[in-house]
């Protein structure tokens, strides 16, 4: 589950989070599986505001990124399922967050784990942030996710 959020402050200066889409991939979505591939494609560009005359390759907001996302992942009928705003229950054990702050442009990905297992090896129904931070730091800690495996 990979949730595409923006950061923006309302009319009265408060930060607010819009919660674009959800997309749901099946298969492989553990941080060396999925979490690799969207970092890796992800640190490949940056977030404009705006598109110039320059090669470079960009996300230009959000609703760019995750189109460009959708299209980089989706290979034909099933696999990949678009929802509405905020996430929805899929049974998933891993969740990712992409977050553009749209006053400062800064790209940043969250992957948490839903429900683990405790040092004494008891279920936690609970979700916990295995990670934070940019496409480029993410890359790096899903390589030794996946050394790990």
């Amino acid at each position: 589950m990979t949730t595409f959020i923006e950061k923006y402050k309302d009319d009265k200066g408060k930060k607010r989070d819009n919660k674009v889409v959800t997309i749901y991939k099946q298969y492989d979505g553990y941080p060396s599986g999925f979490g690799l591939d969207l970092s890796t494609f992800l640190s490949k560009g940056k977030v404009v505001n705006g598109i110039g005359m320059d090669d470079e390759f960009v996300f230009n907001g959000m609703g760019c990124l995750a189109a460009q996302v959708v299209s980089e992942f989706k290979e034909g009928p099933g696999g990949i399922y678009l929802y509405r705003g905020g996430t929805k229950d899929c049974g998933e054990a891993y969740m990712y967050e992409i977050i553009i702050d749209n006053e400062t442009m800064e790209l940043t990905m969250k992957c948490m784990e839903v429900g683990y297992m405790d040092k004494n090896d008891k279920l936690v129904n609970k979700t916990r942030t295995l990670f934070s931070g940019t496409p480029k730091e993410m890359m790096e800690f899903c390589t030794e996710e996946a050394i790990k495996v």
